[in-house]
């Protein structure tokens, strides 16, 4: 689809791989790792996303005269809203009632992982503004007759672009720790106020008590056996909560052999069998949080294993954040405060476009309350505060 002005075209893919892994990542930079062409391949290569979950490829790029690549979108057709974490089953609901057809739909997103970072990516010496790449999937999904486009926990640069260029705006809510330049955890707990350090010192001392054998393992140090291992834990969650196992187990040795020192494992054995898994991926400044598992029950394990253990080695390797991944109010307690999340959608029907933003319009100032009224909860100490 040509951009005549630009002399720029637009193509989509069913598979990452009819796109150069290189000129991918020359959009998507290094920051992320969740956008980057390694992690997208792994999801498509390992079957996690692709027709047996509805995540059906349509990655987009956008190319000048010469074909070289300027602009990617990890981009998806979709026929249900599973697996996104920003909740749209009530608008489709409401446009079916009204005789529309909301399916399928496309997604902008990194599937599975509710992990803020750009999604429109864009080589930085190309002059490719977010409008003009956005422009330009509107046109495709008008082409393919789609009802709307949905892009999900983008950047505030990309939500303020894309609403100015006529995109409906929608806000949520996740739980980030901040480093304010920490040494060690110790350091951390003397921000806090005294009566929340001696509750965070009391579950970790009581987590280190259990007789569980903590490891922190990275890249080759990661082998099939502890895979095999957070498999079953990852499974176990899924079962508990009544979800779908969208992951398969190839999508994790992929992801160990693509990525390297970028996947971190939080590991929890006892007499030598394990028994809790905590998967992570570092980012140019921030370690992400992502899936977890247990078997048996152990006191404060989730919160040593996926919160504490990550704050320690983010502080080890001078990372700034921490995200720990979607909803979770206990959050606050650990030191992970209540931050934005963005969302950007583009729909076709003017009238259902209209009532959307209606509702957005009436639950941005009901999110930015509720973050304030979190935020009172805060553990650290308030200014002039002492002990």
């Amino acid at each position: 689809m040509p951009d005549d002005s630009a002399k720029l075209t637009l193509t989509l893919h069913p598979k990452i791989a009819e796109i150069d892994p290189a000129s991918w990542d020359a959009c998507a930079g290094d920051e992320n790792p969740f956008v980057s062409h390694a992690f997208l391949g792994a999801m498509e290569d390992s079957g996690s996303a692709g027709p047996r979950t509805g995540w059906l490829p349509q990655h987009a790029a956008l190319r000048d005269e010469a074909g070289t690549v300027v602009a990617v979108a990890p981009m998806y057709a979709k026929s249900h809203s599973y697996g996104e974490y920003v909740f749209d089953h009530g608008w489709a609901n409401a446009f079916e009632r009204a005789g529309g057809e909301y399916y399928p739909k496309l997604q902008v997103a990194s599937p599975f992982s509710p992990v803020p970072g750009p999604r429109l990516l864009r080589r930085p010496d190309a002059g490719i503004s977010i409008e003009g790449l956005g422009s330009a999937l509107v046109q495709a999904c008008r082409q393919l007759k789609l009802s709307s486009i949905h892009v999900t926990f983008c950047t505030e640069e990309e939500w303020n672009a894309l609403g100015q260029a006529g995109w409906l705006r929608r806000l949520g809510t996740q739980f980030h720790w901040e480093n304010a330049g920490y040494t060690n955890f110790d350091d951390f707990l003397a921000a806090l106020s005294s009566r929340k350090r001696k509750v965070l010192r009391r579950e970790r001392r009581d987590a280190n008590a259990c007789g569980l054998e903590y490891h922190t393992l990275s890249g080759a140090d990661i082998k099939g056996r502890h895979w095999d291992a957070f498999y079953r834990f990852y499974q176990s969650t899924v079962d508990r909560k009544w979800g779908s196992a969208y992951l398969t187990r190839e999508f994790f040795s992929l992801l160990s052999e693509r990525l390297g020192d970028k996947v971190v494992l939080m590991y929890a054995e006892h007499d030598g069998k394990p028994v809790a898994g905590a998967l992570n991926l570092a980012g140019a400044d921030t370690l992400y949080g992502r899936n977890w598992g247990c078997r048996g029950d152990w006191p404060f394990l989730h919160f040593e294993l996926c919160y504490y253990r990550a704050i320690d080695w983010a502080i080890a390797h001078g990372l700034k954040r921490v995200e720990a991944g979607a909803q979770g109010q206990h959050k606050i307690q650990r030191g992970y405060l209540p931050q934005p999340t963005y969302s950007a959608h583009w729909i076709a029907n003017a009238g259902f476009a209209r009532a959307v933003d209606n509702f957005l319009a009436e639950e941005r100032p009901e999110i930015m309350a509720h973050m304030a009224a979190l935020a009172e909860q805060s553990p650290f100490r308030k200014a002039g505060e002492t002990d």
